[in-house]
């Protein structure tokens, strides 16, 4: 029991005092990136595969 006492103990030290936080300035703007990159991805792919689908439809009423 000492063991996972002992483990318990370092782990919580660790998470305060090796880990390096990020400031919420940071945490936001890197969340703004990430659901910007994800809409234009979206939008990219969605955009690919309507013009697939138009260029299959022309394909297949030939």
């Amino acid at each position: 029991m000492k063991k996972v006492i002992d483990f318990i103990n370092l782990s919580y030290q660790e998470m305060f005092t090796k880990v390096n936080w990020p400031t919420g300035a940071n945490l936001t703007n890197q969340t703004t990136l990430v659901l910007v990159a994800s809409i234009i991805f979206a939008l990219l792919i969605g955009i690919m595969d309507f013009g697939f689908e138009s260029l299959l439809k022309v394909f297949y009423n030939l």
